[in-house]
């Protein structure tokens, strides 16, 4: 079978396609004829090695992390899918592999795909729908009442976030651009913020909790909204010494963590907040509770109109970074 696999760890990274064999299953795995693989900003971290430190790959590996498809084989001891069920996937962290034309995985990595969705835009699921569930109950242990910022959330991650959000009970406000302003009202936000016009940090303040997803350069006028207790919890900023000791890492990675978020601990702690850091994992169970959510919704996520070939793989990597996709970049099998 064919798979874009990661030979080298370098700053211009490249995927080669290689023809590799077909993986055998353990008892408690599932083998997925691939349909569509979603490209994420993600396999850009992995495969710069800038989380190396959170979740090192033997090399060469096969990228990919998100995946829709149909199971062809299940072992002896799965008992929720069978054979032709149709699933879509986050992959486990240290088994991933989604950019290959198959893939084993747990059965607790995946889930039925929801009957409002084909297995297009079921791609684009699991990862955003995991990464705001995850997110809200257990990183911000979010609760009824309060409040909720997301500056860019009017794209892919928003379209997840803020049904969840408001299953909570929580007030959403999200920004972005004027073309999303309906749909985002549509699906419960609260409050809508046209960034061209309307500057977040001078409108907003004494908010209870902020997710970013826009990285450094907004930090500070983040933090500058919160209420004395609240709570930032990025995607994108970077890990610190929490993060490590929430994902068990032993004491030297504690330490080289709490070096590299030093910055961002310091910063919120002269704002009386706290700062948090969310590298999202597989959980096939989350997922199938997100499925009541998507149907209730009707959530069909947008993917962009250039879709690729695994052939293409590095082509689709490059368009994520630099060719300002409208929804999210697809590898598509046959």
């Amino acid at each position: 079978m064919k798979a874009a696999q990661l030979l080298k760890y370098q700053p211009d990274f490249k995927l080669h396609v290689n023809d590799i064999e077909v993986p055998t299953i353990k008892d408690d795995e599932v083998l997925i004829r691939v349909k569509y693989a979603a490209v994420n900003p993600l396999e850009t971290l992995i495969g710069t090695g800038a989380v190396k430190l959170i979740s090192p790959y033997h090399l060469p590996t096969t990228l990919g992390n998100e995946l829709s498809g149909e199971i062809v084989q299940v072992g002896q001891s799965v008992s929720n899918f069978k054979v032709g069920d149709t699933v879509y996937s986050r992959l486990s962290i240290n088994k991933i592999g989604a950019f290959a034309e198959y893939v084993v995985t747990n059965e607790n990595t995946i889930a039925h795909l929801p009957a409002n969705n084909d297995l297009k835009s079921g791609a684009a699921l699991a990862l955003t729908g995991l990464t705001a569930l995850q997110g809200l109950t257990e990183n911000l242990q979010a609760h009824a009442g309060q409040s909720l910022f997301i500056p860019g959330g009017s794209g892919s991650f928003g379209q997840m976030a803020i049904p969840i959000a408001k299953s909570l009970g929580l007030n959403v406000i999200v920004s972005g651009n004027t073309r999303n302003r309906e749909q985002a009202l549509q699906i419960g936000a609260d409050q809508y913020l046209d960034y061209r016009s309307e500057n977040y940090w001078e409108t907003l303040k004494n908010i209870d909790l902020v997710i970013d997803t826009l990285g450094p350069s907004e930090f500070t006028r983040e933090l500058s909204i919160l209420k004395p207790g609240g709570k930032l919890l990025s995607l994108v900023d970077g890990p610190n010494r929490q993060f490590a000791i929430d994902q068990q890492l032993p004491a030297w990675k504690r330490f080289l963590f709490g070096l590299v978020g030093r910055k961002f601990d310091k910063q919120a702690a002269a704002k009386q907040a706290e700062y948090q850091f969310i590298f999202v994992r597989s959980n096939g169970a989350q997922l199938a509770h997100l499925n009541d959510l998507i149907l209730k919704h009707n959530i069909v996520p947008q993917v962009d109109s250039n879709v690729f070939k695994i052939d293409e793989i590095n082509d689709a990597i490059e368009y994520l970074k630099n060719g300002h996709p409208q929804g999210k970049v697809l590898i598509e099998f046959n």
